[in-house]
């Protein structure tokens, strides 16, 4: 979505247990009246028509098969999409098969093993990539490209490489300045036109000649697995190109965290998780930056802990909490929502994707986002309690965003403070390079204002 800049739905995101999900419901509704279900034809046959359906309408679909080769739980997608070559024929379908290339830095050499054993693999079970893109740690030479080619049965220029780089932006100009684009519409038989990637230029332009930067806290559960927050770390990148300042991550654990460590700190923002670890350092971080008047910023249990810590020590509820940590709280601030108190299976079942969000007027949402109807989307099944709406909006603290179908909180600002924002939804899952998200643009403009004014 962020490199293709387009919105995409459920549609798009097909995994093994909705695949399986979908075949025995088909067998309870005797679908296939009775016959023995197997991994071929059924599995594979629910494969092919989840892509088939994500593909309708549509000049071109990409179609990614995560996994590795060889894994039993990619065989069942992998023969499947040797059956859709087959049924579309190879006019119409083009494997790309992505490999590691892996650097012997102490000899200075590259082995293509790996890639040789990946596509041997494939080859095996009747795919046949018609492009092999090399992941490496440097690019690769001539020689090396030519090896791979020779052993994996591909031309020279259908070999291509892709080393690290500081700024993932700049693998769209890589792959272009080896005609990867021109390969796959000649492979096509499409006229060939050739693309304006100055977008693209003048974001690795930017990236590179940044003169300033702002020091962002990012207090988190899951901080050792940097993965978990991607699409936070990339919605802050775009965030920095729309202001041209490097965004400094600083990340702490909010399990061990010291006030200390925010002092030199331009904005702080608390992310979203699950369960009860870690909740307190991450209450004790939203408070020093309520209290200090820092650009701070809550998303999902963000925003639900700026409730905590806010009807703790400002509207004096000691024992304020979220169910979630403490089901017998005499002060639920935040509460499961009510069609989630009944339900037991727990997979499947939170609020999920997007909602509408009507802003009020005359509020920092509204003067963000320039409109009075958004949607954002969501994964959540814990919410404000409403019964504390007017005591938090008496004391300054406003809920300017609603869900209005079911009046459901979507975002709390602190009036009479710089910036101090929590959200119910994920705004991070709608950044892109081209264009930041508002609140996240906003935010960070706002850390470097606080930073500019400290010094």
């Amino acid at each position: 979505e962020r490199f293709t800049n387009i919105n995409l739905s459920k549609l798009n995101n097909i995994t093994a247990g909705k695949i399986y999900n979908s075949v025995l419901e088909k067998e309870r509704k005797g679908v296939y009246l009775g016959s023995t279900v197997q991994v071929i034809p059924h599995v594979t046959d629910e494969i092919k028509s989840m892509i088939l359906k994500a593909a309708k309408d549509k000049d071109i679909s990409i179609v990614e098969i995560g996994g590795t080769v060889g894994d039993i739980e990619s065989l069942p997608f992998l023969e499947a999409i040797r059956q859709l070559q087959l049924e579309l024929g190879k006019e119409n379908t083009l494997f790309v098969h992505l490999t590691y290339v892996p650097y012997i830095a102490v000899a200075g050499e590259l082995k293509t093993k790996p890639t040789q054993h990946s596509v041997r693999e494939l080859r095996a079970i009747g795919i046949q990539p018609d492009i092999i893109v090399c992941r490496s740690e440097v690019s690769l030479p001539e020689n090396v490209k030519s090896k791979i080619a020779m052993f994996c049965n591909v031309k020279p220029s259908h070999v291509i490489s892709v080393h690290d780089v500081d700024y993932i932006y700049k693998i769209p100009l890589f792959l272009k300045a080896q005609n990867l684009d021109k390969i796959i519409v000649e492979n096509f038989n499409l006229n060939y036109k050739e693309p304006d990637l100055s977008k693209w230029e003048d974001i690795v332009s930017t990236l590179e000649n940044l003169q300033d930067s702002v020091n962002i806290a990012i207090v988190g559960k899951y901080i050792k697995l940097k993965d978990a927050y991607k699409s936070l770390i990339e919605a802050l990148i775009h965030a920095g190109i729309e202001n041209k300042l490097k965004v400094n991550m600083l990340w702490f654990d909010s399990e061990n965290l010291d006030e200390k460590d925010l002092e030199n700190i331009d904005g702080i923002l608390i992310p979203g998780g699950f369960g009860e670890r870690g909740i307190e350092g991450k209450t004790k971080a939203l408070n020093y930056g309520r209290t200090n008047n820092i650009p701070t910023f809550g998303i999902c249990l963000g925003m639900q802990l700026m409730a905590v810590e806010f009807a703790r020590n400002v509207l004096g509820f000691k024992d304020a909490n979220s169910t979630e940590f403490e089901p017998d709280t005499e002060n639920p601030v935040i509460d499961i929502m009510e069609d989630q108190k009944n339900i037991e299976n727990m997979g499947g079942t939170m609020r999920l994707g997007a909602y509408e969000c009507l802003i009020k007027e005359n509020t920092k949402a509204h003067e963000i986002y320039q409109q009075t109807l958004i949607y954002e989307r969501h994964r959540h099944r814990y919410e404000f309690n409403n019964k504390y709406k007017d005591a938090f909006e008496k004391s300054g603290f406003l809920a300017s965003g609603i869900y209005p179908k079911k009046s459901l909180v979507e975002i709390l600002e602190l009036q009479n403070h710089r910036w101090y924002i929590g959200c119910q939804f994920h705004p991070e899952f709608k950044s892109k390079p081209f264009k930041a998200h508002k609140l996240f643009a906003s935010f960070v403009k706002n850390a470097y204002i606080y930073k500019k004014e400290r010094s």
